[in-house]
């Protein structure tokens, strides 16, 4: 060890007096205010923070969604919260459609990165394919309503109703039985014990509620999302068995998607409490 040169006694103060304010400035890294040592504390708490930003700032690239079309237009608003997050991150304009044709677009070589479809099956005919990318992820659910023109002209109450405006040349219409909400009305209905006789069988929910909107139809069954969507445009009615069709959407990452790293924190996105929240306030109830 060099010995200090000149007065020992000085140089041995200023020496101690580093070291301690060393010792010092290594205890405030290491904990909370005020340098108290504390387990986890400020520079790991630091550390995490700086990489979770690292994690966020790695997230870019284009996402592709094909979505049922009773999801829009929170798909949109979850896409726009989604990328508040991640400025990186962008969408194109996302592919609304039955659950069916958007499983047989992808089977024919569309591309997109998510899948979100109104029911397991369409779900599954996609996974059966190859196409999906690990599990497919229930997000929410969904029920039926009758919906009517304003003020209801037609005093339609029930089920029971609805049929007895078809048999009477009530213009009714509903989904075609290879979609979602087809199946959907198909349960509600035999749960009734209702023949109903359709004006025409459309090949997704939007279509049927425009109609009703438009007043092309009388009456028609659409999801309760739907009815809330289109405001002071129609009216909704309930019905109890409605109970009896209650639709899954199931959200998945597609094998090869372009960007999948951002494409899988999108649909974590959708389960969290903020996505949750946004499928709520549009009329869905939460994930299972």
């Amino acid at each position: 060890m060099t010995r200090p040169v000149g007065s020992r006694g000085v140089v041995a103060t200023i020496a101690a007096g580093v070291a301690l304010l060393a010792l010092a400035g290594c205890g405030s890294s290491a904990g909370g205010v005020g340098g108290e040592a504390t387990p986890g504390g400020g520079a790991r708490a630091a550390a995490s923070s700086a990489s979770a930003t690292a994690s966020a700032d790695t997230l870019s690239g284009e996402v592709t969604v094909f979505a049922a079309a009773s999801l829009e237009p929170v798909l949109d608003e979850l896409a726009a919260a989604f990328v508040a997050e991640h400025p990186a991150v962008t969408f194109a304009p996302v592919t609304y459609d039955g659950s069916s044709t958007l499983a047989t677009q992808l089977a024919e070589g569309a591309r997109a990165d998510v899948l979100a479809t109104a029911d397991r099956a369409s779900m599954q005919d996609v996974v059966d394919e190859g196409l999906v990318e690990g599990e497919p992820t229930v997000v929410t659910t969904n029920t039926l309503q009758i919906v009517v023109p304003p003020g209801n002209p037609d005093h339609v109450g029930s089920l029971a109703d609805l049929g007895a405006l078809a048999g009477a040349g009530g213009k009714v219409v509903v989904c075609a039985a290879e979609v979602p909400c087809g199946k959907a009305a198909a349960a509600v209905l035999d749960a009734a014990h209702v023949a109903l006789a359709p004006a025409s069988l459309e090949q997704n929910v939007t279509a049927v509620l425009t109609k009703v909107r438009e007043g092309e139809a009388d009456a028609g069954l659409v999801y309760r999302t739907d009815v809330l969507r289109a405001g002071d445009a129609v009216e909704g009615v309930d019905f109890a068995e409605s109970a009896d069709a209650v639709n899954e959407y199931p959200v998945a990452v597609l094998r090869g998607a372009a960007a999948p790293g951002a494409a899988a924190a999108f649909v974590d996105f959708v389960l969290s409490s903020e996505g949750q929240a946004l499928l709520t306030a549009r009329g869905f109830t939460p994930a299972p």
